[in-house]
């Protein structure tokens, strides 16, 4: 995306009411729009278009939406937010866990999917530019020292508590599941492990002073996973 064109939504989705809706809201924000009503033209498109970033719905006519992930993460990273009538813990765990970045269920708040949309086009990076220290508010996360340092003081985390608190910071602004954290942190043999996790998390707070009920740094998906709040 050059500094000179407006951010591209790559929308697949089969209602054409809500297509139309979601152009509008999004041409209000700053994004062109190119649409597909089935998740093979959206494949297709998804291919010679080059989006900035994809909003999917899962129930399409003639594929299921998790397939479309898989066939777009084959060749593409492009940020893929899924728009979903599915509610159902086991739903959004399998979307996520194909690829997807964030999911948002139906009905939504615009206001809400805008902010999502924009905070995975801010933490779109490639491997050569990805930086090596994160920043969410007055939180850094030296990726390359492994230190934290909050308003200035440094954080003491054990290992596994940076490499929690590291993986959501590469990712700030996306939801990372469950099962993502425990294969990468402890590895593929702990993803029934959550108690694991929760405990890494409740001390990251802890020391962040970070609430849960009113997050400044780390946000719960109850049942499936974390986000870190994008910093500016």
């Amino acid at each position: 995306m050059s500094s000179q064109s407006k951010p591209r939504i790559l929308l697949i989705e089969d209602e054409a009411p809500i297509r139309r809706f979601l152009t509008i809201v999004a041409a209000s924000a700053g994004f062109e729009t190119e649409e597909a009503e089935r998740g093979r033209a959206g494949v297709e498109l998804a291919a010679t278009t080059a989006p900035d970033v994809v909003i999917l719905d899962l129930g399409l006519p003639d594929m299921d939406g998790k397939a479309v992930i898989t066939a777009i993460r084959e060749w593409s990273q492009v940020p893929i937010l899924v728009l979903s009538v599915r509610d159902a813990e086991n739903e959004k765990i399998a979307a996520l866990d194909a690829g997807a970045d964030d999911y948002v269920t139906k009905p939504f708040a615009t206001g809400e999917l805008m902010a999502r949309l924009r905070a995975l086009l801010r933490n779109r990076k490639s491997p050569d530019t990805e930086p090596s220290t994160i920043v969410a508010g007055d939180l850094q996360v030296d990726l390359a020292r492994h230190e934290v340092t909050l308003a200035g003081e440094e954080i003491k985390l054990t290992r596994k508590e940076f490499e929690v608190l590291a993986l959501l910071s590469k990712f700030a602004g996306r939801l990372v599941t469950h099962r993502q954290l425990l294969s990468m942190v402890w590895g593929p043999a702990h993803l029934e492990d959550a108690h694991y996790l929760r405990i890494a998390v409740a001390h990251i707070r802890d020391k962040l002073g970070d609430d849960a009920a009113e997050p400044r740094f780390i946000v719960t998906e109850p049942g499936v996973g974390y986000r870190l709040i994008a910093g500016e």
